[in-house]
């Protein structure tokens, strides 16, 4: 495990999850310790579900890297992803908070029911917008949410602030779900840390290939299902798919929606709850940067980092202690939590 868990460490990563959480928590005025413990502890439920991801999905590669199941097999990643979810739950004990533990909770059966749902989605070209965004809010967003959540809770707001931020970190995940699915036909291998077009080859049929296929023009179907019959490109070439969606709108398309949901955040915190530990003028405007660019994922996250970095710095918190709460590792996370007591 400890191997694993070092190499995991090592891939790097966005840390986006612990990051809005410590941003929430800073929106709401809380200073302690539970703010980094928790945010180590969203990062290993994330990171535990990539490892059993990738198993399901036999991917070759994570984050530029050969994935953890194909250096160590998928019986040892499975444990390893087991393991993880454990550790975090172990660690989120040590808050001896029930609501603490129902968030959590809630939010891991939420994503275990999508990957499920997605088991039951693969290889299928009929799917829906109301079935992508289903997949999207129970695989992506509801840990986005759970994280606001979280944030809300440590700095004591009532129940309706609580959900206000709740529906701001859930719509910021939607935005940055639209995002991934878009630059699976717009980025290239380097930037993705994995091969183009990987959610077609493993049978996914994401939100912009469901409007290029709206239309019902049976011959971008019958090239886009030969894709998914053959689990590859042997008869049909990468370029024909992202041609086929680039030509038909969808990409604009699915970019505004993510505008769309990046707006909608924005309005959960513009004046309609009344919070109950008024932020810092710093603090409220980098929670808003989260959804300043929704459809650049680097602006976004270098905007949102670069706010954190600024308020950590000022308790005496340097940028790493962020980093150091990587699920690699266990002993990692609780020395970045030891590390970063005084925040």
């Amino acid at each position: 495990m400890a191997e694993i868990g070092r190499y995991l460490l090592g891939g790097g990563g966005k840390r986006m999850r612990p990051a809005l959480l410590l941003l929430t928590a800073g929106f709401c005025n809380y200073r302690g310790p539970s703010a980094i413990r928790l945010g180590a502890v969203v990062e290993m439920i994330h990171s535990a579900t990539l490892i059993h991801d990738d198993v399901i999905d036999e991917a070759g590669t994570r984050r530029g890297r050969p994935s953890a199941n194909s250096r160590w097999g998928n019986h040892m990643s499975v444990l390893a992803g087991d393991w993880l979810y454990m550790q975090s739950f172990q660690m989120a004990l040590a808050e001896r908070n029930f609501k603490i533990l129902d968030i959590l909770v809630e939010l891991t059966q939420n994503m275990v029911e999508g990957e499920l749902l997605q088991w039951t989605k693969l290889g299928r070209i009929d799917l829906t917008e109301q079935d992508a965004l289903a997949l999207a809010s129970r695989k992506t967003a509801c840990l986005f949410s759970g994280c606001a959540r979280l944030g809300a809770v440590l700095g004591g707001q009532n129940e309706v602030a609580e959900q206000a931020l709740a529906d701001y970190g859930c719509y910021v995940g939607l935005a940055f779900q639209l995002v991934d699915d878009l630059l699976d036909f717009t980025a290239s291998p380097e930037q993705l840390g994995k091969p183009v077009l990987s959610d077609l080859k493993e049978g996914k049929v994401t939100l912009p290939l469901i409007y290029a296929l709206q239309d019902g023009e049976s011959a971008r179907q019958r090239m886009v299902a030969t894709v998914l019959e053959e689990k590859g490109f042997q008869s049909v070439r990468p370029e024909q798919i992202t041609a086929l969606v680039r030509n038909s709108g969808a990409l604009d398309r699915a970019r505004q929606l993510a505008v769309d949901y990046a707006l909608r955040a924005k309005a959960c915190l513009n004046g309609r709850v009344n919070f109950s530990a008024t932020p810092l003028s710093e603090r409220a405007i980098s929670i808003e940067d989260v959804t300043g660019e929704p459809v650049n994922r680097a602006i976004l996250l270098g905007k949102l980092l670069r706010r954190i970095d600024y308020w950590l710095a000022s308790d005496g918190i340097t940028p790493d202690v962020i980093v150091g709460t990587s699920a690699g590792s266990v002993v990692g996370a609780s020395l970045a939590w030891g590390r970063a007591s005084r925040y």
